[in-house]
């Protein structure tokens, strides 16, 4: 096994496409597939369930693939912090996709000298964030905790020796048209929705409503 390998299979799984992970990875496709039938044969399981519709993870890739990417994310760091001979201090916050830390982290770059650290934000999905943080590949990580995934992800917080710091409350807010039935109203509540369409974000499979 190989970190080229964890990096193809992690691949595969985001594009759920032996063809678009080759393009991602500028690699042909038959030396992609190799690869993963090399992997699979030393590992003695079955990673991807090839149809005519693309590739979808077996029982045995989905358990295989978190600890993929927990490699591979320490890999990362390893070659983030020893890769080159900058020697400049880092500071990294990886976090959900959220404006407001995005601005926060503007800011806060501008009171330091750009040639004296090295800066890093990344917005990435619920379990890559606490993974980053766990592996030090970012000294800070900004979670959405709701009543739906705040026992898990407390757990999972407590076990990799992580705290977590109430930041801010952030209440729910509709957003309507000016010709909206609702739209007059001084507040709406979740009852007066439910005839709507509900249409969700897609997080992945490692969003924060994974851990609900």
């Amino acid at each position: 096994m190989t970190i080229q390998q964890l990096k193809y299979a992690i691949t595969i799984s985001e594009t759920g496409s032996f063809n678009k992970a080759a393009e991602v990875l500028y690699i042909a496709q038959p030396s992609l597939t190799s690869s993963m039938q090399e992997l699979e044969k030393e590992l003695g399981i079955t990673i991807f369930y090839r149809s005519g519709r693309g590739v979808s993870l077996t029982n045995d890739g989905a358990e295989f693939l978190p600890y993929a990417r927990q490699l591979y994310n320490q890999y990362e760091s390893l070659v983030e912090k020893y890769g080159n001979q900058s020697y400049k201090k880092k500071f990294g916050v990886s976090t959900q996709h959220y404006s407001f830390a995005v601005k926060a982290f503007v800011e806060l770059v501008k009171h330091y000298d750009s040639a004296e650290y090295e800066f890093a934000i990344r917005e990435t999905k619920t379990r890559d964030v606490i993974s980053d943080v766990t592996t030090m590949k970012s000294e800070i990580g900004i979670l959405y905790l709701c009543d739906f995934n705040r026992a898990a992800i407390g757990k999972i917080l407590k076990s990799n020796n992580l705290e977590f710091h109430h930041l801010i409350e952030c209440a729910p807010y509709v957003y309507l048209w000016k010709g909206h039935p609702l739209a007059n109203n001084e507040s709406i509540g979740f009852e007066e929705l439910k005839d709507y369409p509900c249409l969700s974000f897609e997080q992945g499979d490692t969003g924060s409503f994974y851990f609900a």
